[in-house]
């Protein structure tokens, strides 16, 4: 069992930037392949951003590509989610998920485990 916390959301303005982090609770963390998905009100959620266990390789939707960064630190059971020059269409709940392989996964379904979601507000 893997719990998952998230936190750094908030609320900026058009262009600024919010570090998001996610604690991982166990033992095995790097067996696990990391992600962030988000959702806006009304949508389905979507692929951000995606992390292999040992963190060599990294995945990103179009939307954020060249904007946002992936990171994982095995040593302390943390993914974080760098996200500068940010948009207004990037608001939505933010959630870390964790997926039961070592490579990256990019489907909301190929997850089993879920943080409870962190919200991220962009002003135009």
């Amino acid at each position: 069992q893997v719990q998952l916390v998230e936190s750094g959301g908030g609320l900026v303005q058009a262009g600024g930037s919010l570090r998001l982090s996610c604690a991982a609770s166990g033992r095995t963390f790097s067996g696990y392949s990391m992600g962030w998905f988000r959702q806006a009100p009304g949508v389905e959620r979507e692929f951000v951003a995606g992390i292999s266990g040992s963190g060599d390789n990294t995945y990103y939707a179009d939307s954020v590509k060249g904007r946002f960064t992936i990171s994982r630190d095995n040593a302390q059971n943390t993914v974080n989610l760098q996200m500068n020059s940010l948009k207004p269409e990037d608001t939505a709940i933010y959630y870390c998920a964790a997926g039961r392989r070592s490579w990256i996964l990019i489907k909301a379904n190929q997850y089993d485990y879920w943080g409870q979601g962190t919200q991220v507000t962009v002003s135009s």
